[in-house]
């Protein structure tokens, strides 16, 4: 043949021209399902009164789970009226799949899930291990490695969990890993219980009865080293109680336990939901909150209050004293210093600020604190 008729692949065919019409096929979706039903005329609407007859499509829904609970000997799961149809396929039964049961937070793929916050945690490391036990923080278990390498401080955390009546768990590293969530832990590791915070109010009520009582008060900081710090200056200098907020803040876990060498469990600590209605309420009962800041119109030399009932707020390591905490307290203080240094650490600025205060109380006459 002539030209190029026998290359491979070649079109046998005339080209296909463009199709006019579906010839019926898309009758069914180009068809208008209808108007929209009213609120009182939805069965799932808590607007509905159940006296408008069922939409179709529902009624045969429901008649259709009727006749399987009959036959299954179970009562029907129709919505009544005001829920979701529990028959339709949004409510996860019906003609859709199920959703799967859910027995915790959802976390997405990647992520790890967050611990309850009743949950017992686990504090790793051969020092921070040691350091706890020695400082008598509350334990339920010790968990050691097979095969670790014994060591002073390995030896010594065994034989103080065996002094102290704390359960020694001998298990695989592999064990201890996941445990950890992947946390270098030198083989070791101490669970330690949930926190028991103390109610604000008795908290407050406490302190109250006191000569001349003394609270800390924490203002967004996140560092648990922080919040432990300050919980053992706390301790050190007299104070009666430390409270902090709920959200967006560091709470008692057991890296705040360690750093506290203890002092968590002799000095009471609240959460509040909120610290500035917190700081109103202790306002209220006779107390003046002195707010530690670096632009402070006070110096901490010439903080006369300091032999009343005091509230020192501690800022954040970042920001300071957030907006509403700064303008709800009595006095902004600011700590002297010799050289240029932007701000002090929020556990130093506190130790410094607690300091003085004890000072000043013991050249008023006032007792030293009991240790």
């Amino acid at each position: 043949m002539a030209g190029n008729s026998q290359r491979r692949g070649r079109r046998a065919t005339p080209r296909k021209g463009a199709t006019i019409g579906s010839g019926g096929k898309n009758r069914a979706g180009l068809k208008g399902k209808g108007r929209t039903l009213p609120a009182d005329e939805r069965p799932w609407h808590k607007g509905y009164s159940g006296t408008e007859p069922l939409p179709e499509r529902t009624a045969w829904k429901q008649e259709k789970e009727r006749r399987a609970a009959a036959a299954e000997g179970r009562a029907p799961k129709i919505g009544k009226p005001g829920t979701r149809d529990t028959t339709s396929k949004r409510a996860g039964t019906g003609g859709g799949r199920p959703a799967p049961a859910r027995s915790g937070p959802r976390v997405s793929p990647g992520r790890r899930a967050a611990p309850a916050k009743d949950a017992p945690e686990l504090l790793v490391g051969r020092n921070p291990v040691l350091e706890s036990l020695r400082a008598n923080v509350p334990a339920t278990a010790l968990y050691v490695a097979q095969g670790i390498d014994l060591d002073d401080r390995v030896a010594e955390s065994v034989r103080t969990a065996a002094d102290r009546g704390i359960a020694i768990l001998e298990v695989t590293r592999a064990e201890l890993d996941r445990m950890t969530g992947g946390v270098l832990h030198q083989g070791i590791g101490l669970q330690v219980p949930p926190f028991a915070y103390e109610p604000f109010e008795d908290l407050l009520a406490a302190a109250g009865e006191q000569a001349a009582p003394l609270l800390v008060a924490l203002d967004g900081v996140t560092d648990p080293r922080n919040l432990g710090a300050v919980i053992r200056s706390a301790a050190a200098f007299g104070a009666h109680g430390v409270f902090v907020p709920e959200r967006r803040a560091a709470g008692i876990t057991a890296t705040a336990w360690r750093t506290s060498a203890g002092a968590a469990a002799r000095l009471p600590v609240a959460q509040v939901t909120n610290l500035t209605r917190s700081l109103k309420a202790c306002q209220q009962a006779g107390f003046v909150v002195v707010g530690l800041d670096a632009d402070g119109e006070t110096d901490l030399y010439d903080l006369e209050v300091a032999v009343g009932p005091v509230v020192v707020v501690v800022g954040s390591e970042g920001r300071g004293l957030s907006r509403l905490v700064g303008s709800t307290c009595d006095l902004r203080v600011s700590i002297p210093m010799a050289a240029e240094v932007e701000s002090l650490n929020a556990s130093v600025a506190a130790a410094v600020t607690l300091a003085e205060i004890t000072r000043r109380r013991a050249a008023a006459g006032w007792p030293a604190p009991a240790a």
